[in-house]
């Protein structure tokens, strides 16, 4: 127990956290207070928890094929879940999937085709302009489109569905869910321009709920841009050191 303040009596300390005998008797007495615990023992009780988690979930994502590879190194049991858990998963996403393509709508079929229709299940619609965005945007909308088939994926020209609809909100994004706009995105401008990905629409459709993060299909492509990446910066090493070794040649002729 601590000295009043009016009692307590300035002692010289270099450390007070120090395992010392003059901070035992200090500690003793109330002139300073007890030695915090250490951090280390909560520390290694997180880490040990992590490496329990990673490697409870070590099989998370991986698809029927990776699953098949590693029948010699899992737990069959163990590991005949996790495959039939995909195999469910595959069979949701077959009985969900009743578009797979883009409905290219007029304004007369706007009602029915997208804001009734998003009671059913999620609908986009791109509000198309003339110019490179939205020529872009419409291919990615078609393959997006097909890879993800329980979303009804609609395009229309802006100016058809809205009268004087200025090019330069073009191409415009608009989410339905349970008849109301839930999300619109006017231009590319925060989604890559003209560079535009797949993978800026299944982050639109994740913000919004359409899809989960741990989606097949998203782990899938994840795994697919991480395995091209490692192959660029590998090409891109390789070339600045072909780069040197001519340069090297070049100076030594």
């Amino acid at each position: 127990m601590l000295a009043p303040v009016e009692e307590r009596v300035n002692v010289p300390i270099d450390d007070p956290n120090a395992d010392t005998e003059w901070n035992d008797i200090l500690r003793n007495h109330g002139i300073i207070p007890e030695k915090p615990p250490s951090p280390t023992g909560q520390i290694e009780e997180i880490l040990i928890q992590g490496r329990n988690l990673a490697h409870e979930n070590r099989l998370v994502g991986k698809d029927l094929d990776e699953l098949d590879e590693l029948e010699d190194l899992e737990d069959e049991n163990f590991l005949e879940k996790y495959r039939q858990q995909r195999i469910q998963e595959l069979a949701s996403l077959t009985k969900k999937s009743i578009h797979g393509i883009v409905y290219h709508i007029s304004k007369p079929d706007y009602a029915r085709e997208v804001t009734d229709a998003s009671s059913k299940f999620t609908v986009l619609v791109l509000l198309k302009g003339t110019n490179a965005e939205s020529i872009v945007l419409s291919e990615i909308w078609d393959h997006a489109a097909r890879l993800y088939d329980e979303i009804k994926f609609c395009e229309i020209r802006a100016e058809m569905a809205i009268e004087n609809y200025p090019e330069r909100n073009c191409p415009t994004i608009l989410v339905y869910k349970d008849k109301d706009v839930v999300k619109q995105v006017v231009t590319l401008a925060l989604h890559g321009g003209v560079r535009i990905k797949v993978k800026n629409i299944e982050d639109i459709l994740l913000e919004v709920g359409a899809i989960k993060d741990d989606d097949v299909r998203i782990t899938k492509r994840r795994k697919y841009d991480a395995q091209n990446e490692d192959e660029e910066i590998s090409r891109e090493g390789s070339s600045i050191r072909a780069s040197k070794f001519f340069s090297y040649d070049n100076y030594e002729n």
